[in-house]
């Protein structure tokens, strides 16, 4: 990879991973990228890191251009060691003494990770740093989706470096929205889903923030995956409603199975909640990563939920998708439960509990069956599936 010039004197320096395959818990099967920028400028600065096992990399791409050690500037939006693991290696090729500007939050967190004396130079909210003939202007984005976040804003050319907001774990040589294809709204919104989704509420805040200041942005450039250049009005109407977390018409049927019998339900109710015109998907937990599952609930007004029952508990893998769920914070939706069952039956009341706890809109007691559901249990689960088409509907 070389790197790619993306306005005059300023290059994506960054790096492509692209056997990665988990993100802590995510499922990255597309890859990802560690994007670096490097702006040159009277003075020389380099917006962000890269993973350290890329670190050598990094150092070759910024040679391409200009000798590290000619960097005047270093910037760290993210102290996430998918971005500053390599920093080590950067600060001394570019020279250890140069300062490093980043949060306040940044700052502790840097000192934290690593030991060397750095000169850091921790930023306010709007504060600006000249280049010479172009300005920077750091804004505070804490909690998106660290304490540490900020984003970096190039004046002159309305370029927002954006750190991991509007981001995509996708791997490419292709580096701009309009080479990427569909594929880059597809993994924006798993993305938003399995990353940001709990820090929405200040998503939007920050959103409606600068689209008030009449902040002007022509390209986003963020620490994953392709840029936004084409279209970036896209990516942040496509954030506003998921920060707002609109629903569509649609509930998902999310189940495991021991003997077929909690699939046979799961598929009941589904068909009862198309009957009423509204989408329905049913997925086999063991059949979907977690995330892939995270995407779906981003934009479902309905999340119902089957487990069988297994030594007086939920199935493990319903426990392991509801407790992801839970601590990304999905809001306003529709929830509900059901389950087979041989002897005791707990699942579907410990599953509905779970589903109140994150406020979801219960939708009756549940539908539990007794071994293989008959023709009246059939009946029963598309019944309980109308009751949720309905819900969705009155919406």
């Amino acid at each position: 990879m070389i790197p790619t010039k993306i306005a005059d004197n300023i290059y994506d320096v960054g790096v492509i991973d692209w056997n990665i395959r988990d993100f802590h818990g995510y499922s990255t099967y597309q890859g990802t990228t560690y994007n670096a920028f490097l702006i040159v400028d009277e003075k020389v600065a380099l917006i962000d890191a890269v993973k350290a096992p890329f670190a050598d990399q990094l150092i070759r791409h910024i040679s391409q251009i200009i000798d590290p050690k000619k960097i005047d500037v270093v910037i760290s939006n993210h102290t996430e060691m998918d971005h500053s693991g390599a920093l080590p290696k950067i600060m001394a090729a570019v020279g250890a003494d140069k300062p490093l500007y980043c949060s306040k939050m940044g700052a502790k967190n840097l000192s934290a990770h690593f030991s060397d004396p750095w000169n850091y130079h921790p930023v306010d909210d709007g504060q600006e740093l000249s280049l010479g003939k172009r300005t920077l202007s750091f804004i505070e984005t804490r909690m998106i989706h660290w304490p540490d976040s900020m984003f970096t804003y190039l004046k002159e050319d309305h370029i927002l470096f954006s750190s991991d907001g509007f981001g995509q774990h996708y791997a490419g040589f292709e580096k701009f929205d309009d080479q990427a294809g569909s594929e880059v709204m597809v993994q924006a919104k798993k993305y938003f889903a399995n990353i940001l989704l709990l820090y929405a509420p200040r998503i939007l805040k920050l959103l409606e923030k600068v689209v008030a200041s009449g902040l002007q942005i022509d390209m986003i450039c963020p620490d994953h995956g392709v840029l936004w250049r084409k279209d970036p009005g896209k990516i942040i109407d496509a954030y506003f409603r998921w920060s707002r977390q609109e629903t569509e018409k649609k509930a998902l049927v999310v189940y495991d199975t021991m003997w077929k019998s909690t699939e046979a339900m799961a598929n009941a109710v589904a068909e009862g909640i198309a009957s009423t015109g509204v989408k329905a998907k049913p997925i086999h937990i063991r059949s979907s990563h977690r995330s892939e599952i995270m995407t779906d609930v981003l934009d479902s007004a309905a999340v119902i939920v089957g487990s069988p029952t297994l030594n007086n508990q939920m199935f493990p893998t319903v426990a392991d998708i509801l407790t992801y769920m839970k601590g990304l914070k999905p809001l306003n939706r529709i929830g509900g439960a059901f389950g087979s069952y041989g002897w005791s039956g707990e699942a579907v009341k410990l599953v509905t509990a779970e589903l109140e706890a994150m406020n979801f809109q219960i939708i009756g007691p549940g539908i539990r069956q007794l071994y293989i559901p008959g023709n009246d249990g059939i009946q029963a689960c598309m019944d309980y599936g109308k009751q949720i088409g309905d819900a969705v509907n009155a919406r």
